[in-house]
């Protein structure tokens, strides 16, 4: 009877504590992702022409609008709540919210103030380390630097390559202590998506 007791509470305690600010994220998140495949499609590695100059602003400013909301909407909850971690929206929720804040770069003060408090969940196992590696490299790439874990691209001659990164020879040892994939899959992965393939779940 103990150890049923135990597995129960267990289980309650995986149950994210706001389920409704989870479901609100998790919107968000498909509405952000919607959007942008669109501005892919739009524009697959660097279209070019008329056409896809038209389709390419409008997908680009339906995508402006998106983030802004999104960005306005978390920063009101981070101030109230503080950082919405596992314990509180669940791991695709606290996913959710790392991703809105990596589409942020409108307000790179936020975005480094959402590194310090998603580091504090990542050391209380409240928040995925990768996603603290993606957001790391987001905020010293808008710094001007080089990053660490190079999972920020950039398209040049119609093709993706790698931002500058720091100490490239053990980029992959970085990556693998991380979860993350290889680099040159890494990559691969990324071409396929611009080309128009969503990524399977």
């Amino acid at each position: 009877m103990t150890n049923l007791l135990c597995l129960l509470a267990l289980a309650l305690a995986a149950d994210p504590t706001e389920p409704k600010l989870r479901q609100e994220l998790l919107d968000r998140v498909k509405k952000d992702q919607d959007a942008r495949f669109a501005m892919i499609a739009a524009d697959p590695l660097g279209g070019k022409g008329e056409a896809d100059a038209k389709k390419r602003a409008e997908a680009l400013d339906k995508l402006a609008t998106i983030d802004a909301d999104n960005r306005e909407w978390l920063k009101g909850v981070i101030d109230k709540t503080g950082w919405p971690g596992e314990a509180r929206v669940g791991k695709d929720g606290a996913h959710a919210a790392w991703l809105l804040v990596q589409h942020a770069d409108a307000d790179r003060p936020f975005q480094q103030k959402c590194l310090v408090l998603l580091e504090k969940a990542v050391a209380a196992k409240d928040a995925a380390a990768v996603d603290l590696a993606y957001l790391t490299d987001r905020v010293l790439v808008g710094e001007g630097k080089k990053q660490k874990y190079g999972t920020q691209l950039l398209t040049k001659d119609g093709k993706l390559t790698l931002q500058p990164v720091e100490d490239e020879a053990k980029l992959d040892e970085r990556r693998k202590a991380l979860g993350l994939q290889p680099m040159a899959e890494y990559i691969k992965s990324a071409e396929a998506m611009y080309k128009g393939d969503k990524p399977k779940k």
